[in-house]
Formats: structure tokens, sequence, C-alpha cells
């Protein structure tokens, strides 16, 4: 019987709860008239409705995955740091399975970082393919940072085990690549393809950037992530520009 049970018991047994256990957990309370257990059992109804209304929402960013899949293997394409003063630019390519389950994938910046890393590990494992493009501070310097993020992209498609057979990209349409493309406006948003992509293009970007600030630690590199925050800015104005930094960039901080 529930009542045999205490509060804080069953307190602690919601909290293990797994996602397929809330139903059990709800039917085997829900008649027990103490109050506390009941505020359990209506906590219990607000993540599963929660869940239900995530997936739901993960199903409505699989309508251009839908629209293409009976071309093959569908691939979302996305960047991590265009804008940044330092650092690379660093592009993702990312297959799903057709039944993708992954919840809770959206545009990297509207994430947690503990959320993006979790996210990561689990598209990982769980994609058909990913691929990782990176083009340095000094290729930037050298053919901009548009044609940059072009040449990321392809390479992030080379790295692919798997080759696509459509690609739907974040806005872009990537040039010198035969496979037909697809640019989404907003598209990180809009497609869980290109979301997945976003999540391990930033990762992997902010990863290099923690590294990179052991090395240079002057710069808060591990916080700003080589954006121009007003302690990054003055950094380069006290200790003049790091062997990542952009010259193009940051020709008129000097």
């Amino acid at each position: 019987m529930s009542g045999q049970k205490k509060i804080a018991e069953l307190k602690a047994e919601l909290q293990a709860a797994e996602e397929d256990m809330l139903p059990s957990f709800i039917l085997s309370y829900q008649s027990d008239a103490r109050a506390g257990v009941q505020k359990l059992v209506a906590q219990a109804k607000k993540r599963l409705q929660a869940l239900e209304d995530e997936r739901a929402r993960i199903e409505g960013l699989k309508v251009y995955e839908r629209q293409y899949e009976e071309m093959g293997y569908v691939c979302g394409i996305d960047e991590a740091g265009r804008g940044p003063l330092a650092g690379p630019v660093v592009a993702g390519a990312v297959i799903l399975p057709r039944d993708c389950k992954i919840l809770y994938i959206n545009d990297s910046k509207k994430l947690s970082e503990k959320k993006r890393e979790e996210l990561y590990e689990i598209i990982m494992e769980q994609a058909i393919a990913t691929g990782i493009g990176m083009v340095s501070p000094a290729r930037i310097d050298e053919i901009n940072i548009l044609q940059a993020t072009y040449e990321a992209m392809r390479e992030a498609i080379q790295n692919l085990y798997v080759m696509p057979d459509i690609l739907l990209n974040d806005a872009v349409t990537i040039p010198g690549v035969s496979i037909p493309q697809v640019p989404i406006i907003k598209g990180d948003a809009k497609s869980v393809s290109i979301g997945a992509a976003s999540i391990i293009a930033k990762v992997t970007r902010d990863r290099l950037m923690r590294e990179y600030d052991k090395e240079l630690p002057e710069y808060g590199f591990a916080s700003n992530k080589g954006y121009g925050s007003a302690e990054h800015v003055q950094a380069i104005r006290t200790y003049g520009p790091s062997p990542i930094h952009r010259q193009t960039f940051i020709r008129k901080l000097s």
C-alpha cells in the first residue's frame, strides 16, 4: 500500500524515476489522499506532460528531414565561431537516424553549456555519422570569414563516415559541393539535423578555446570563447594579440 511508504521515500523514488517509470508512479500513488503524496503525483504528471511536449517539439523539427528522406541520407550543417576575435571557425555535419529519439536538440545558443555537453555525447553516440571541419585564424585572415566558413563546412562533409544525399544548411549555400543543398534561414532552430550540427560544432569549439585558455590565460578564452567581451578587448590592448587572434578582426583594437 502507498500508505506504507513515507513521503520522503516517495519523493526520493520520484526523483530517481526514469521517464518510463512516471506512469507507474502516478498510477500507484494517485489514490493516496495525503496532501504531500498528491503534490508528488502532480509533479510526476507535470514531468510527463513536459516530456510529451518536448517529443512533439522534436517531431516538429523533423519537417525538413521528412520532406527529403526519400532522397537518402539527410545531413544537417552548421558552424560555430564566425564572430569571435580569436580562435578557429568550426563546422559540424550530422546525419541522424530517421527514428531519432534524442530530445532537447535546439539552436546551440539557446541551450546551457551543461545541456550542450550532454547532448554532444548523445549525438556522437546515436548519429549515423558526424563530421567536424575547422579553419584556423590565419586562414580566416587569408581568405575572409565567409570563405573560411565554407571551407570548414566542406571539410566537415568530407569527414563524415557516410556520404549524405542531401544537405540541410543553416542559411547558406556552400560553393564547391556537388550534393544537393537546402539553405534554411535560422535552420538551427527549425531542423533537428541542423540543430544537432550546431551543438557538436559549438561544443568542439568551446572545448578547444578552454584548452587555449590554459596556454594563454591572460585573454580569458575559457569564459569569452574568443568573443569580444570588454575584458577580452582590454587584454588585447594590454598584452597585444596572441597567435590565435584573427588579425583582420582586431586591426582597430591595437
